[in-house]
């Protein structure tokens, strides 16, 4: 593709991304699998491009506000960052703009007019409030020096960057050395991630799932972040353990691998779909033991209560601690729908709660940064649920995770800006023997 081919690109996938009304990273995987034309280091760049005029929304924003555009449409706002961001010239955009046959159409005048009233400054400027500099809405801010204190600059800058790729071997079909060779052999190097022992972090940007390594079920993308999630949930081959929030099976898959395929492993999830979806992965992970139930509302069933000996609950969160991958969605994320998920946390522990039998654990698990979703939730559960009492995280990472333990008190924390992974909290709570 030429360079202006790959800018019209850009505003095509940015247009479909506006009227989808579902994350980006869905709407760009779609736009670039109906173009099989557009090779690997098109997709890259587009992608770039992509990312770049999202994670600057609030700047690129403020900017066109400034010069009378509150209202800018996807391709003003890609030809504002390649010139704010990227320092390209208004003469640049003039030569790719009109000039190739799937370029964008020629800058009409007041569009050339506007680009030359932002050509040759910054995209940072010491006018912009907090939240545009910061790119977070006003509304967040509170909840976040809440969270970060000094640190909230940059914890939110790092959680601008662009994510790293991270992969976990599963160790019911290869160890970390086996399938980092087995990558190596297809020419995708690796190298090992510093706190999970199962992890390898990618060079470059790489199609890791279309590798041999990966359609054998020696490894799966997982952030390292979650990796050390399911660590710490301390399973051990032989245990009845449940994974109540599966989802697409990203931790069920590594709790089977730590079973070894022994014992009881129940995966649930309110969405038949998304469970359909974990199916085909564990089957490719040669994890066949795990049983797929659909649990919605007050469901249990009486063979489950009291039935485990680790319950995890990676519970429906914000995600902001995974804005790095999708940094749209703290844009679409509204106060309402914040106040719904700590509901759901809410109404979920207190079911999880019954699930654990005595002497056993309940792991809660969110890929949130905020407090109220993370340590408000885990106080509030202890102070309505006497029989439980929280583990110290620290004694779960001596045995299964490398280095030190970042760990604060009983609960954990991992930040982008001072872990290298996804935010991510854990909680760990013991139930008590019955008296």
């Amino acid at each position: 593709m030429k360079p202006g081919a790959r800018l019209q690109a850009a505003i095509e996938a940015l247009e479909a991304i506006e009227a989808a009304g579902r994350p980006a990273d869905q709407v760009i995987a779609d736009y670039l699998r109906k173009r099989r034309y557009i090779g690997s280091k098109d997709r890259r760049a587009v992608s770039s491009l992509i990312y770049s005029v999202l994670r600057h929304r609030a700047r690129l924003g403020w900017w066109l506000g400034r010069v009378g555009q509150t209202e800018a449409a996807p391709r003003l706002r890609v030809l504002a960052d390649v010139v704010l961001r990227a320092a390209e010239t208004v003469e640049t955009l003039d030569r790719l703009c009109g000039a190739e046959p799937y370029g964008p159409a020629a800058l009409a005048d007041c569009e050339r007019d506007l680009l030359r009233t932002l050509e040759g400054r910054d995209l940072d400027s010491p006018e912009q409030p907090a939240g545009v500099r910061l790119e977070i809405p006003e509304w967040l801010l509170p909840a976040l020096e809440r969270a970060f204190g000094s640190d909230l600059e940059a914890e939110l800058a790092a959680l601008g960057t662009q994510a790293s790729t991270d992969l976990r071997c599963n160790s019911l079909k290869a160890d970390r050395a086996a399938a980092r060779a087995a990558l190596a052999s297809e020419g995708i190097e690796t190298e090992p991630t510093p706190l999970s022992p199962l992890g390898l972090r990618l060079f470059g940007r790489r199609a890791v799932q279309a590798s041999r390594a990966f359609r054998d079920g020696l490894i799966e993308v997982q952030d390292e972040g979650s990796q050390v999630a399911a660590l710490l949930c301390d399973v051990a081959p032989g245990m009845a353990v449940a994974d109540l929030c599966a989802g697409a099976g990203g931790k069920t898959l590594a709790l089977a691998a730590a079973m070894a395929g022994q014992g009881r492993l129940l995966a649930s999830d309110p969405d038949p779909r998304r469970l359909e979806r974990a199916g085909a992965r564990l089957q490719r992970a040669g994890a066949d033991f795990v049983e797929c139930r659909v649990l919605a509302g007050a469901e249990a069933g009486s063979d489950l209560h009291q039935a485990f000996d680790r319950v995890l609950v990676d519970a429906p969160c914000s995600g902001s601690g995974a804005w790095r991958r999708q940094p749209d969605a703290r844009w679409r994320l509204t106060a309402a729908e914040l106040s719904g998920y700590r509901a759901s946390q809410r109404d979920i522990l207190s079911k999880a709660a019954s699930l654990v039998r005595p002497g056993g654990r309940l792991i809660y698990v969110t890929c949130s940064l905020l407090r109220e979703e993370n340590e408000d939730q885990t106080e509030a559960f202890l102070a309505a649920h006497e029989r439980f009492a929280p583990h110290p995280v620290g004694e779960l990472w001596t045995h299964h995770l490398n280095g030190l333990c970042p760990a604060k008190g009983n609960c954990l924390t991992l930040t982008p800006a001072v872990n290298g992974t996804d935010g991510f909290f854990v909680a760990v709570f013991d139930r008590r023997a019955e008296p």
